[in-house]
């Protein structure tokens, strides 16, 4: 008659009790040692924040300064009426700003004085300005109720044939056009420059994760074999990207935003009408201030791409 084979003793509980537990899932990632950036890149990250706040605050006011320039200058005309004749410019001077003020669409009408005309060619014409010598068109500045199109010069011109032969109108606005051509170019340039910096910090931030993340390959794999997944595991490198990026992008943000505010006061000091048209907005401040946010965004889904394929390469 056959035995049938003991049975296992059952192990003692205060054994079972001492026996080390296998690490699973996040217990597993948790012994994933902590990994930082390799180099000083939380530094290059606050260098290259620092001059995308730079290059955003020059476009923006560059903006600003190109829109506060056009709104000033697109509504104005100037009238200049020639007369050789120094006894008879007054009078005709006088006539055309008189038509002008009854012409519809014309807000305002102001006769320069014939002193404030010599002082300001008196630069250039010396005390010929002064003398009579040179005949000083009598000049009329007139502020419209609409844009200054050529349709618009063109009635102006019109209405002052009949009884001021030879006035010339002029839109002050056209002559803003070099200018506006080269802040838009120079806005260009600034935003031109953003996008390279977004460039390079990317690029900064992918190879440090490929560094660190090799730095701890073993690791790695032990851990996904003790039973961490790949998600656990992105997340112990996302979580030190996260905070060291956050670091630089303040840290980046601060020193942009000093200097903007120090060249802002040197540009303030200079008191002149058209550079105080280019000063920075509460929404542009408010932009400026998302872009270290911007910053520690890009660095997370630039961590989180490099992350996923070098996983997926290695498991």
């Amino acid at each position: 008659m056959s035995t049938l084979p003991p049975l296992p003793a059952e192990p003692d509980s205060d054994e079972a009790a001492r026996a080390p537990e296998r690490p699973r899932g996040r217990a597993a990632a948790r012994l994933l040692p902590p990994t930082r950036l390799t180099g000083p890149i939380p530094w290059v990250i606050a260098i290259l924040i620092a001059l995308v706040v730079i290059a955003a605050a020059g476009g923006l006011a560059l903006g600003n300064l190109a829109a506060s320039a056009n709104a000033g200058l697109s509504r104005a005309i100037s009238v200049q009426v020639i007369e050789p004749n120094p006894d008879l410019r007054p009078a005709r001077g006088a006539a055309a700003a008189r038509l002008l003020t009854g012409l519809e669409g014309v807000q305002a009408v102001r006769l320069v004085p014939e002193a404030e005309l010599t002082a300001m060619l008196e630069p250039w014409l010396g005390e010929g300005a002064a003398s009579g010598d040179v005949p000083i068109p009598a000049l009329i500045d007139v502020e419209l109720t609409r844009p200054a199109t050529p349709g618009e010069v063109a009635r102006i011109e019109q209405a002052l044939a009949a009884e001021v032969p030879g006035a010339r109108v002029d839109a002050q606005g056209t002559w803003l056009g070099p200018v506006e051509d080269a802040l838009a170019a120079l806005e260009y340039l600034a935003f031109g420059l953003i996008a390279l910096v977004a460039l390079a910090t990317a690029a900064a931030v992918w190879l440090a994760v490929r560094n660190a993340f090799a730095a701890a390959r073993d690791t790695v794999e032990i851990m996904h074999l003790l039973g961490a997944s790949q998600r656990q595991i992105a997340a112990v490198f996302l979580r030190d990207v996260v905070r060291e990026a956050a670091f630089g992008a303040v840290l980046g943000g601060l020193a942009g935003a000093g200097a903007v505010w120090l060249l802002g006061r040197q540009f303030a000091a200079l008191d002149s009408g058209m550079v105080s048209g280019g000063g920075l907005l509460l929404g542009d401040w408010l932009a400026i201030a998302c872009i270290p946010l911007a910053g520690v965004l890009l660095a997370l889904a630039t961590a989180r791409i490099t992350i996923a394929l070098a996983l997926k390469d290695m498991l």
